[in-house]
């Protein structure tokens, strides 16, 4: 599919510039086709950018899946989501129809937000609007700033370069991270919570040790990191997140907590003062509650997915050992 696509908006005959005005733009679509809850949070920053850029504008999301509702639920200029059904020969005419609504709606501009994702070029070229972001990869931004391959990052990037092409300049501003807005009522909610959890005032460590497929680090590391976590910080909480399937790679040793509400996921979070996972969904749900997020790597690409912002960091297991890992931590608590 990839090979099919690759040449599409080639062809797109691109605006001049002084043809577009901000004020202008009132109806934005974001494409990202992806169900995973990662990839929906991993959204958030281009969605707030286009927000901060066009103040009038209001935001259609098409997405994959359910979990956009809940990730954008206190997203006030999020108007409509249009979501595809995750397994679509299961949900053909669902699926066709979703593809179809594209067709119907006129847009002031239209967002691929995701480069490699081959349905998202082409529904981009399906769209009805004089501007089109497909999502290509400049060379020109790769060269000025580092973390270009980001994959939340590189959308803002490249309207910005689009915007700048056409005579409007932003390129200056601070990129948004990940964040899923959580009310004031939320987060009292999530200490309320943890405060059940942990009954005591000190300050919490979360820790998630589930991931998946080759991502997920074994028993035994996660055991050996526990240990010495809570010998290193006998000051603070050290509490687990349990995933979906009510697992636990250090057996259920520390004090635990079980939640399918995302949203209440994050609100706990919040409350504490640093999260630790491998590379997963729930790690980006923890960086979009804007807790200090680290996050382990070993097999996917940090300078792809490392949570950013609020003192976060990614660390790459393969080429560092736990002595560096407790550093980072240390200037992270201390």
């Amino acid at each position: 599919m990839q090979s099919i696509t690759k040449n599409i908006g080639s062809a797109y005959s691109e605006p001049k510039k002084g043809d577009l005005k901000l004020e202008e733009i009132k109806k934005v679509l974001i494409i990202r086709p992806n169900h995973r809850l990662g990839n929906q949070l991993l959204l958030t920053p281009i969605v707030q950018e286009v927000i901060n850029t066009f103040p009038n504008c209001e935001v259609d999301l098409f997405v994959k899946g359910g979990v956009a509702f809940p990730v954008f639920e206190n997203y006030e200029s999020v108007n409509k989501i249009i979501p595809l059904p995750r397994k679509p020969f299961n949900n053909l005419f669902k699926y066709v129809k979703g593809w179809i609504s594209i067709k119907k709606k006129q847009y002031d501009l239209v967002i691929n937000g995701d480069k490699n994702s081959s349905s998202g070029r082409l529904l981009t070229q399906l769209s009805k609007s004089n501007f089109k972001i497909f999502g290509e990869a400049y060379e020109a931004i790769e060269n000025d700033y580092a973390d270009y391959k980001h994959i939340s990052k590189y959308p803002i990037y490249n309207l910005r370069y689009y915007l700048k092409s056409l005579g409007i300049s932003n390129v200056d501003k601070e990129l948004p991270v990940l964040d899923i807005k959580l009310s004031n009522d939320e987060v009292l909610t999530g200490k309320g919570i943890l405060d059940n959890i942990t009954k005591n005032d000190k300050k919490t460590i979360c820790i998630y040790t589930n991931a998946t497929g080759n991502k997920c680090y074994s028993e035994d590391w996660w055991i050996t990191f526990y240990n010495r976590l809570i010998a290193t910080y006998p000051n603070y909480n050290v509490i687990e997140m349990l995933p979906i399937e009510n697992i636990s790679k250090i057996n259920f040793q520390a004090p635990n907590f079980y939640s399918k509400d995302i949203r209440e996921m994050a609100a706990i979070i919040k409350n504490t003062v640093v999260f630790i996972a491998a590379d997963n969904g729930v790690m980006h749900l923890a960086s979009a509650s804007l807790t200090p997020t680290v996050g382990f790597f070993s097999v996917t690409n940090e300078s792809v997915y490392a949570p950013y912002g609020n003192g976060s960091l990614a660390i790459n297991t393969n080429n560092s050992n736990i002595d560096d890992w407790f550093k980072q931590l240390d200037i992270i608590l201390n």
